[in-house]
């Protein structure tokens, strides 16, 4: 007897600022954040999800919800069936659930009173962690109860032991709005004006090579803009690659000879008006020994300038006006939608994706 969210759950729905894409990974959390028997709380995609770790370090989610009075299963605690299987106490009445969604008691029940409690469930999210991060697939189909068929996303420069930063944040928008938002190559300028990074005066014609990733699109590695200050702190020749993958990751790989910077920026839609940001970054270069105090102020001002900016936007969206995307500044924004919309149509068909965006020169002026 599933836990029959399916008329609640947010919709799968292509057009922009609307609905959010299923069937696929999205962030949840630094595998640090998990400690072995305890339970936490997340909201993904308007859905309240118990993620925790068991005692054994497996990772795992299910609804945040006890189907019998509602009461969350994160303010309970992770106990143990008589095999030693982890199961989940309800606080409210004790119910048990596995960490697999299975219901295995009702307290309350008494001998003669028949009930099959195997058929009691709460739904299960696949959960995964790779490289130190926690990953959870969302299904189109609450009932779904098997294993994706698309492995985590990885990344390359996941160097030097633990991230060197974390930073988070919560954006008063939809994931879309965040998504192009990030992906804006104009915007600099005028909202990071910074004397460490770059300046409205400095600005110069830009052309930059465009490829297809995998899920996404890729900025080619390339020497970075000569008017981004911030990069001479890596001294040496850096080159930098740039990268997007649906639903909502974004990271920098810079190399410097064999050191190596990798700048992820992990967007996880908590519902329809707000968006997670979380900024972590890895690196091996000597400079993050010294300079980490102030590289993490830089990031961390340069988030909250975004934030300030969405905020800003907002007051514009509530008039739910049309959008006037230009090329080539806006194409990266054009992509986004475009994979949206073929990751959905190929979900619904049952058929493999096909990246819908062709290798490019974009040229933009900031």
């Amino acid at each position: 007897m599933p836990d029959g969210d399916a008329k609640t759950r947010p919709t799968a729905d292509a057009r922009f600022g609307h609905g959010f894409l299923h069937d696929i990974w999205y962030f949840a959390a630094l595998g640090s954040d998990l400690k072995a028997g305890k339970l936490q709380r997340y909201e993904i995609l308007g859905e309240p999800i118990l993620l925790g770790r068991d005692r054994a370090g497996k990772v795992y989610a299910i609804k945040d919800i006890c189907p019998h009075r509602a009461a969350p299963l994160s303010a309970g605690k992770l106990t143990a069936e008589a095999d030693g299987t982890p199961s989940v106490e309800c606080p409210y009445h004790g119910w048990r659930f596995r960490t697999d969604g299975a219901c295995t008691a009702i307290p309350s029940l008494v001998e003669d009173q028949a009930m099959d409690v195997s058929r009691i469930r709460v739904r299960r999210y696949p959960a995964a962690e790779s490289q130190g991060l926690v990953f959870v697939w969302i299904s189109a189909d609450p009932r779904f109860d098997g294993e994706p068929d698309i492995a985590p996303p990885t990344f390359p420069g996941v160097v030097g032991g633990g991230p060197k930063l974390v930073d988070r944040m919560d954006f008063d928008s939809h994931i879309d709005h965040a998504v192009v938002g990030l992906m804006d190559p104009a915007h600099g300028p005028y909202v990071h004006q910074q004397w460490w990074w770059r300046s409205a005066k400095s600005q110069h014609e830009k052309s930059k090579k465009f490829e297809p990733r995998e899920m996404g699109f890729s900025m080619v590695r390339h020497e970075p803009s000569k008017n981004s200050r911030a990069y001479a702190v890596l001294g040496g020749e850096p080159l930098t690659e740039i990268t997007f993958r649906i639903p909502g990751l974004r990271w920098e790989h810079v190399t410097v000879g064999k050191r190596q910077v990798l700048s992820l920026t992990c967007l996880t839609p908590i519902h329809e008006t707000r968006t997670r940001i979380t900024q972590i970054v890895w690196s091996d270069h000597p400079a993050f020994l010294v300079l980490k105090p102030f590289i993490a102020a830089g990031a961390r001002a340069f988030l909250r300038q975004d934030g300030d900016m969405v905020n800003l936007q907002n007051e514009g969206l509530r008039y739910d006006p049309g959008l006037l995307w230009i090329d080539d500044a806006d194409r990266q924004a054009k992509w986004y939608q475009q994979l949206k919309r073929e990751w959905t149509a190929s979900r619904k068909a049952g058929r493999p994706f096909q990246n819908p965006v062709e290798a490019a020169t974009l040229r933009w002026r900031s």
